[in-house]
């Protein structure tokens, strides 16, 4: 009858505070893993339909009021649209500057390439949103596992010995039922492990592609010349003038 009571109930129902702490912990880590895989692939899938539609509009627009105009009907929803967002009004503050805020010091050049370099800042956080928290979950899951495990092989080995009966039958089931937290903490971060790597995977593909837009959008803006819309690896090799080639690729 002893063994049809072991299992994971069983567990539970022995187990003392500290383990019920770190059942609760891995608890939390699990449901805001899985709260992130959701959310973060949503929208990055809405993220990535806005921006193939903005795209598309913004090189079949005729010029950049046309473009001003699409962002003023359908809002900003993705960061190519955030960066062109800033850059017209850059332009556009630079135009109504009054010259008496260090703010508005330098060139149109100038203004253009800070409010490049503050959008790209601002897209790269939102995109490493939650991030930090599936790269701890991922990293420290195993081992709250691994320590509810040698607590509960401890504590099972010390009713063991009280009790004066250290066969194998009765050593074994207490000492699998302890294991029971490793496989806890591994199922807690695999997940967290595989939607890190697959979320910076793609964080990296887009900010390469906004990497070439911005190449593309600073060429347009601040010589007046189109730039033919490349792909994410030719959109950096449009043929720009030093000074502003530098002030992009700082950006």
């Amino acid at each position: 009858m002893q063994e049809q009571t072991l299992g994971f109930a069983h567990f539970i129902a022995q187990a003392d505070g500290v383990a019920h702490f770190l059942l609760g912990v891995l608890l939390l880590m699990s449901i805001a893993t899985w709260y992130l895989i959701v959310s973060k692939a949503v929208s990055n899938w809405k993220m990535r339909r806005r921006a193939r539609d903005f795209l598309r509009q913004f090189w079949d627009a005729s010029d950049m009021g046309a473009v001003a105009g699409y962002l003023r009907q359908h809002g900003v929803g993705d960061p190519f649209s955030h960066l062109t967002h800033h850059g017209l009004r850059a332009a556009e503050q630079h135009q109504n500057r009054t010259g008496k805020r260090m703010v508005e010091a330098g060139s149109s050049d100038e203004f253009l390439t800070r409010a490049i370099r503050r959008a790209m800042e601002q897209d790269t956080a939102h995109l490493e949103y939650g991030q930090t928290v599936l790269a701890s979950v991922a990293s420290s899951a195993p081992f709250l596992g691994l320590f509810g495990t040698v607590w509960g092989i401890y504590h099972a080995l010390l009713a063991i010995g009280l009790s004066g009966q250290g066969t194998l039958d009765k050593v074994a089931g207490p000492v699998g039922e302890a294991l029971i937290m490793t496989a806890l903490g591994l199922a807690v971060a695999i997940p967290a492990v595989l939607a890190y790597n697959a979320f910076s995977r793609a964080n990296r593909v887009i900010l390469a592609e906004l990497d070439g837009f911005a190449h593309d959008l600073f060429a347009y803006m601040s010589t007046g010349s189109r730039s033919e819309p490349a792909g994410p690896r030719e959109a950096g090799k449009v043929a720009l003038p030093a000074e502003a080639r530098a002030a992009a690729g700082s950006a």
